[in-house]
């Protein structure tokens, strides 16, 4: 029988597609990266999603983010990506969660429910974290090194983490998961230099912020804001749902 899925299951055989309809994915983190390997796992059939992102879209996602619209701009990510993921897919079941993953609030998120996760959030405590539990719980995770402040999307790949080079936040990674004892991360990352943002008066947000209201993490919070564009995250998100259905179904 025709399906939307029709033609993944030319690829992933009937069996491959029950499998993705049954599994259950966390994904955290629904911006550049997380949006789109959200997208690409409604499309590939997965069934159970589960969505973790405290953010609303802001004006400034409008220009690399799949859900950022100007209709969307003030309202929760989850919340559009859910929309997005039932038009796809009536049947998919989504769970939304409106919280921000670090250390304090990992205890309310139960990791061995998950078939997979995806860590697209951009914070080393909050990745520290999540790779330490899913490590705890023997659940498969990826993890996103960073889309930000980089041009090439030619130039991403998949590897353990401590087989990596050349990108400071896997540098930073690697360290951290030696002391926990985590044995192996998988990975998209590049070893293409980020580039310096070009910060001017007209486009920091730091002096003209323009986050909806109610937004509890502004990015004025940090240090720097990096650059991004509408080809890099994307490029990183496809990666990574591709390497989860992969995965999930034994594709070689």
């Amino acid at each position: 029988m025709i399906s939307p899925f029709s033609r993944s299951q030319l690829i992933f055989g009937k069996d491959g597609m029950t499998t993705l309809y049954d599994a259950k994915v966390a994904v955290f983190g629904i911006g550049g990266v997380g949006g789109y390997a959200v997208e690409a796992l409604a499309r590939s059939g997965v069934g159970k999603l589960d969505l973790f992102d405290d953010d609303k879209v802001c004006l400034t996602n409008i220009n690399r983010q799949i859900h950022a619209t100007r209709k969307t701009v003030g309202k929760h990510k989850v919340d559009i990506a859910m929309e997005r993921i039932i038009e796809i897919n009536p049947e998919a079941t989504v769970n939304t969660y409106k919280m921000f993953y670090v250390p304090d609030t990992s205890a309310q998120i139960d990791l061995s429910q998950y078939d997979y996760i995806i860590d697209a959030i951009d914070t080393v405590s909050g990745k520290i974290e999540l790779a330490r539990k899913a490590n705890e719980c023997s659940v498969p995770i990826i993890s996103s090194m960073g889309a930000g402040n980089k041009v090439d999307a030619t130039a991403f790949e998949v590897a353990d983490i401590y087989t990596t080079s050349g990108c400071p936040l896997a540098k930073v990674m690697r360290h951290e998961l030696r002391k926990h004892a985590i044995p192996k991360l998988k990975v998209v990352y590049s070893k293409e230099p980020p580039i310096t943002p070009k910060e001017d008066m007209l486009t920091n947000c730091k002096t003209g912020c323009v986050c909806p209201p109610g937004t509890v993490r502004k990015c004025t919070h940090r240090r720097q804001i990096p650059g991004s564009n509408a080809f890099v995250p994307s490029i990183v998100g496809l990666i990574i749902a591709g390497e989860v259905v992969k995965d999930l179904t034994g594709y070689m």
